[in-house]
């Protein structure tokens, strides 16, 4: 390896870890059944983000490779609780419940079809019901928890406007019912690439694909 692909590879340091040790800790309260189990999580998933400092490729922001670490974590302490959490509920009033925890390893694959059916449901009825911007912003904001400077870079656009799309997104999801969603064959391809990437937890995929609607419906 050259010195200027080490000069130029992106770091991680254990200071910058430190500053999301507070929302991880809320992350995991609300996940896991106890305090000690969310305390035990947070230091597995600071531990694994030490030791895995060197696959960090800049890709996506530090925060976003973080949770993705976290994501890990969630699954492997609901495979030992035996525990079946829903993956996430694009229709819950409060934006904190969407938080992107993927859907828990379950040794029942009936039950684990299951899980992967109300994944494609909530995919299905975000496509359905929201224009590209908006289902965006949702999901970039409260799924994957980026901030709102982060989305409006990614999306060319400014906070404010990224603040207004999250809230009229919000409201429309708020009662919907995503069971009773149908979309035609070309959204259909699209909750597919969706879905795919939540599952694989590929988080540049979906984060592309995401960008790659947004901005394609704004130049149409």
């Amino acid at each position: 390896m050259s010195a200027t692909t080490l000069v130029d590879r992106p770091t991680v340091d254990l200071l910058e870890l430190e500053e999301y040790r507070h929302e991880l800790t809320a992350f995991f309260r609300r996940r896991l059944a106890s305090a000690a189990e969310a305390d035990d999580a947070l230091q597995e998933t600071m531990i694994r983000a030490w030791r895995g400092r060197a696959t960090y490729q800049g890709r996506a922001s530090v925060r976003s490779w973080l949770y993705g670490i976290a994501t890990n974590v969630c699954r492997d302490a609901w495979r030992s609780a035996a525990r079946r959490p829903r993956p996430m509920d694009l229709g819950a009033t409060d934006g904190a419940a969407l938080a992107l925890v993927g859907a828990a390893a379950d040794p029942d694959p009936a039950d684990a079809a299951d899980e992967r059916e109300d994944v494609r449901a909530a995919f299905t009825s975000v496509v359905r019901r929201l224009p590209p911007r908006q289902r965006a912003v949702l999901v970039l904001r409260d799924v994957l928890r980026w901030r709102a400077a982060e989305v409006a870079t990614l999306l060319d656009t400014s906070v404010a406007s990224v603040n207004s799309a999250l809230q009229r997104a919000r409201g429309t999801m708020r009662d919907a019912d995503a069971r009773d969603d149908v979309v035609g064959a070309a959204d259909a391809r699209l909750v597919d690439e969706y879905d795919a990437a939540f599952a694989a937890y590929d988080v540049d995929r979906l984060v592309a694909l995401l960008r790659a609607d947004a901005l394609t419906a704004a130049r149409s």
